[in-house]
């Protein structure tokens, strides 16, 4: 029972298609699902803080059905986004139908394609991560594969990342910083990796060259076999995914600093640079994210044996709680700002830079 509890993760994809099977008010069934009953069910159900003992981490760490729980995503993503863009360019939904359907498509863009993709992209085998590259397409966000683990993971909690919010940052400004920084990041960083192989930046060899490429031609193949609709659309759940990440990152770091140390850098990564929410649906719907500080003190931890953490600040809600909250900075600054700055002060009391 303890395994089979993130088949409970699949009911997200399955609101999205009763959305667009059913339609009318049922095409807003996703946004219901994770902004209002997940919140609401969270707030009631107690949190767990149980780890997994150290002795069986390595066992069930190899369990391969976890991975197969997170490769059936990739199906589904491309087989809900294909749905999505055949209804609206051959059903004409009405305008309220039509963003109902979107929102909820969009999430799956985020949640089951970006989220999932994360998890792919930080493991070893090659054809994880290559599986991880094509599920960031539907979200046109390819170059957070490079960013992300080449950027993020190194400069997460200092003002060099861009995906790490700042205190008393507006979310809207920190979209537009996070986005547009981090795919100048991308492209500074592929840029420095082929330097150091002896390589030209501007060829084939250029991951973030080939990332445009693909992403056009997805764009391209459903002008072709679809038609314009069906393309704003595309570009419609992209931008919904990409701003879902990157709300979610704005509350994963919020206000949450690296010091510097004697010599000028940043202290290392610390479980207390990430918000850590152990709210348990949360966890399940989104393959442990929520458990962020773990997996930033250790990326290569699968998310089955991610731990809660008693160094790790704890956001007063669960994820979807928090994202709604973001979206109303006064609401969200009084309620955060504080806390973050008393981890600043615990962090100084207890755990002085060196």
């Amino acid at each position: 029972m303890k395994d089979a509890k993130y088949l409970l993760a699949y009911l997200l994809p399955l609101s999205a298609c009763a959305a667009l099977w059913l339609q009318g008010p049922w095409a807003w069934s996703t946004v219901v699902l994770a902004f209002a009953i997940l919140p609401v069910l969270e707030h009631w159900l107690p949190q767990s803080t149980a780890n997994e003992p150290a002795e069986t981490e390595p066992e069930r760490s190899r369990r391969t059905v976890f991975d197969w729980l997170l490769y059936a995503n990739a199906p589904l993503l491309f087989g809900i986004v294909g749905w999505y863009l055949y209804v609206v360019q051959h059903q004409a939904p009405g305008v309220v139908e039509w963003l109902g359907l979107t929102l909820s498509v969009g999430i799956i863009v985020g949640a089951n394609g970006i989220n999932v993709a994360h998890e792919l992209g930080h493991r070893g085998r090659r054809g994880e991560q290559v599986l991880a590259k094509w599920m960031l397409l539907t979200a046109l966000y390819q170059h957070f594969f490079i960013e992300h683990n080449r950027g993020h993971h190194k400069n997460v909690a200092t003002d060099a990342d861009p995906a790490s919010a700042r205190l008393g940052e507006v979310l809207f400004a920190f979209w537009l910083r996070s986005i547009a920084g981090g795919w100048r990041n991308a492209w500074a960083l592929e840029a420095e990796r082929l330097k150091k192989a002896g390589k030209v930046a501007l060829g084939w060899e250029n991951e973030m060259l080939r990332f445009q490429l693909w992403q056009l031609l997805w764009l391209s193949a459903i002008a072709l076999f679809l038609g314009w609709k069906a393309v704003l659309g595309a570009l419609a759940i992209a931008l919904i995914g990409i701003l879902l990440l990157e709300t979610i990152n704005y509350v994963e770091h919020y206000g949450l600093r690296r010091r510097l140390t004697s010599s000028g850098r940043p202290e290392p990564v610390l479980p207390a640079h990430s918000w850590n929410s152990d709210h348990e649906l949360g966890r399940i719907f989104l393959y442990e994210l929520t458990r962020h500080s773990d997996h930033h003190y250790k990326a290569t931890r699968k998310y089955q044996i991610l731990r809660h953490m008693d160094e790790s600040p704890q956001l007063p809600f669960g994820y979807p709680a928090s994202v709604l909250l973001s979206l109303v900075p006064p609401l969200w600054f009084r309620i955060m700002d504080g806390r973050a700055r008393e981890w600043a002060v615990k962090m100084a009391t207890e755990q002085p830079a060196t």
